[in-house]
């Protein structure tokens, strides 16, 4: 590696040269199962036909020609992601955080326009929403803040999947705007509501009876990933504002602020941009990634191979000590052990299964949607040598 790049990363050392659907090969033409699928991205998995045709054909036509004109691939997008959503407005960026800025500002425009000069926002405790200086001031994790301060004011932090905390800030605080929460929380180990429709619908009634903003960050549960377009979907509300990232572009760079009724009006001429936020490129990779999701029915395989793959690990590693649960919602899935294991990582790339670790004791896995049975079965398999093995000689 070059001596040249600032230390930001604890790299695994391995460089790849290609992939084909869940596989990748390194340097060293050694072949890898992903499981991790760029942390979310690689929704279609790697080199998908249709993508790198779209891809291809764009970059030679148009790659970038700034918001100052109209863009007909932008236009697109937009319009297929308020069919699927049912939300009205879209806001491109470059990035989940940059979505999660937007949402952010729109919230904060929103309380002004109310005439409330101090506007805040309630977050989750074990949240994640990015790493630019609002993002990780939202963001419940103190490893992420920490040598930032100070932190962006204006946010309130209540525990995650605890209706009453919020009501009692909405009790004694009159300059909460909005609510921004991830329906399942990823960086913080695949957490789940109890009451997963239900938590969602709780928050949209108490936003509904003080005129908040119900703001879902949708960064890593949308696209397909938890069997659905987008998470609320598994529920009977609508939220305010949803921000998108990860899967929308498969690997092109994109973000997107989408919003309705209400607040799809916020925002006004010069009151956000992005130079390359939603150029023909990476819209053109958003709308054939969206396009072909729905064409190889990869929200019902998101659903089907994800609970396969929890129903196997379950009876493989039923009564095995150490083991906590094992979640998911589609293919975010979450293995939490009673103890730290980030050493997994290092020990299943050496098995060549690529897997992550998070909040310090879960294994997450997300893989592409496109993995099939056969594929799901043979990390299974891998995964379970590994668990096993690693919580025998660590107990």
């Amino acid at each position: 590696m070059s001596d040249h790049l600032m230390n930001t990363y604890s790299r695994q050392p391995v460089t790849f040269a290609k992939g084909e659907g869940v596989w990748l090969w390194d340097t060293n033409g050694e072949k890898y199962l992903d499981a991790l699928a760029g942390v979310a991205v690689n929704g279609l998995g790697h080199a998908h036909p249709e993508l790198v045709r779209v891809i291809s054909e764009q970059a030679g036509k148009l790659i970038h020609v700034s918001n100052i004109y109209q863009i007909a691939e932008q236009a697109a997008l937009a319009d297929k992601l308020c069919e699927i959503s049912g939300m009205d407005r879209v806001f491109f960026c470059n990035s989940g955080c940059e979505a999660n800025e937007a949402s952010i500002k729109l919230a904060r425009l929103y309380g002004h326009n109310k005439g409330i000069e101090m506007p805040e926002i309630i977050v989750m405790d074990k949240a994640f929403h990015g790493r630019t200086m609002a993002t990780l001031s939202a963001t419940g994790n103190r490893k992420t803040q920490a040598g930032f301060e100070p932190l962006v004011s204006g946010f309130i932090r209540v525990p995650f999947d605890d209706i009453e905390a919020v009501k009692q800030v909405a009790s004694r605080n009159s300059n909460v705007v909005a609510i921004l929460v991830e329906p399942v929380q990823g960086e913080g180990g695949i957490n789940i509501p109890k009451d997963a429709s239900g938590y969602l619908e709780a928050l949209r009634e108490i936003c509904d009876a003080h005129d908040w903003l119900l703001m879902l960050d949708e960064v890593q549960t949308g696209i397909g990933r938890t069997g659905t377009w987008f998470s609320f979907q598994h529920t009977n509300i609508t939220p305010d504002v949803m921000s998108l990232a990860k899967g929308l572009g498969s690997g092109v760079p994109i973000g997107a602020c989408i919003a309705k009724g209400k607040a799809a009006e916020v925002f006004s001429y010069g009151k956000h941009g992005s130079t390359f936020g939603g150029n023909p490129l990476a819209t053109a990779a958003g709308l054939a990634t969206l396009n072909i999701i729905e064409e190889e029915n990869l929200r019902a395989n998101a659903e089907k191979i994800g609970n396969l793959i929890c129903e196997e690990l379950n009876v493989a590693l039923k009564n095995t000590q150490g083991l906590v649960t094992i979640r998911n919602a589609g293919l975010m899935i979450g293995i939490e052990l009673d103890r730290p294991c980030a050493d997994l990582v290092k020990i299943a790339l050496a098995d060549k299964l690529l897997i992550n670790v998070t909040a310090d004791n879960v294994v997450r896995l997300l893989p592409p949607l496109v993995m099939n049975e056969a594929e799901a079965g043979i990390l299974v398999q891998k995964l379970v040598a590994l668990i096993k093995t690693f919580l025998n000689t660590k107990s």
